[in-house]
């Protein structure tokens, strides 16, 4: 791709933005990660209108079957900002949860903080399936002499069921599904690498043999310093996941074997969503400047499925 000026700001002034949704009136939303707030924002105006104020570290987010927007919450990070770029420097060590928000009355619900007797670490973010459940990665929490290994999860929207569906993930970040439903995609940040797991059921996968260290099979491990974060898949079935460091998005076939990437002016390019009323309008949270932008996308996003229309 080479249309990397070819952009609008749609706001500034948000606080570590991320998990970016479009919704069917033509607003946004976003979480603040920095600002601990789930943020409705005009994308003719770039108006923000906070809808909930939020504990933790809210860092993923994406509209549920009941109409409530569901987040992942990291429980928390320590920032700096050093020459106009905010950025993350430590993890909370209290652990994280899955919460819910209703968007109009802006009233906050705790669902899920661990699955039996697993706790959950630092949730990240999550993808709805066409039944209704919900997919989502724990990124696990690092410290100084500490890496957590992570895990995906499956859970029901009314908090009734949850699972442990993949372990040995390296800090698992962005989550998606291939338009038939049928993939389950799971980028992982420090690793630079993007794994498909074939589903079987709700909250089951197929699990690959050694020397899969997970069960997935592996899509593609970037070079350098595209330390991966989110992800959107299009209708076509191509893989968009948003880099750290090297600030961008590269775009890849299911298979890998096709590669695109598309620089951008942040080194925390950390999530996308596909918009406007054809969805070729990908919206992009950079995250170090606090800015969403919005720039003409060659191809259609997936659209949503039909519970969440």
């Amino acid at each position: 791709m080479d249309d990397a000026d070819n952009f609008q700001v749609v706001t500034t002034g948000l606080r570590f933005p991320e998990g970016p949704a479009y919704l069917t009136d033509g607003s946004l939303l976003v979480v603040e990660i920095a600002g601990r707030a789930l943020t409705r924002i005009d994308p003719t105006t770039g108006r923000q209108t906070v809808i909930a104020d939020l504990q933790g570290g809210p860092n993923g987010a994406a509209m549920g079957p009941d109409g409530w927007c569901y987040v992942c919450n990291s429980g928390g990070w320590r920032y700096v900002t050093e020459g106009g770029v905010q950025r993350p420097i430590a993890q909370a060590e209290q652990p994280g949860w899955i919460e819910r928000v209703h968007l109009a009355s802006g009233r906050v619900e705790r669902l899920y903080d661990r699955a039996g007797d697993r706790p959950l670490h630092s949730p990240n973010d999550l993808v709805f399936d066409h039944k209704g459940g919900f997919w989502f990665t724990d990124h696990g929490k690092r410290t100084d002499d500490r890496l957590d290994i992570g895990g995906v999860f499956y859970a029901a929207a009314d908090g009734s069921f949850i699972r442990h569906a993949i372990g040995r993930l390296i800090t698992p970040n962005g989550i998606g599904l291939s338009p038939d439903g049928q993939t389950l995609y799971v980028a992982e940040t420090v690793t630079r690498r993007l794994w498909a797991f074939d589903i079987t059921g709700p909250g089951t996968v197929a699990s690959h043999p050694f020397p899969s260290p997970n069960g997935g099979r592996l899509v593609a491990g970037l070079p350098d310093l595209n330390n991966l974060d989110s992800l959107a898949v299009d209708a076509a079935g191509n893989i968009s996941v948003a880099t750290l460091t090297r600030g961008g998005i590269w775009t890849l076939s299911p298979d890998g074997a096709a590669r695109d990437y598309l620089p951008l002016p942040d080194v925390y390019v950390t999530n996308l969503c596909f918009g406007g009323p054809d969805l070729s309008t990908a919206y992009v949270t950079l995250s170090g400047s606090g800015r969403l932008i919005a720039l003409p996308w060659p191809r259609p996003g997936l659209p949503l499925h039909p519970h969440q229309r």
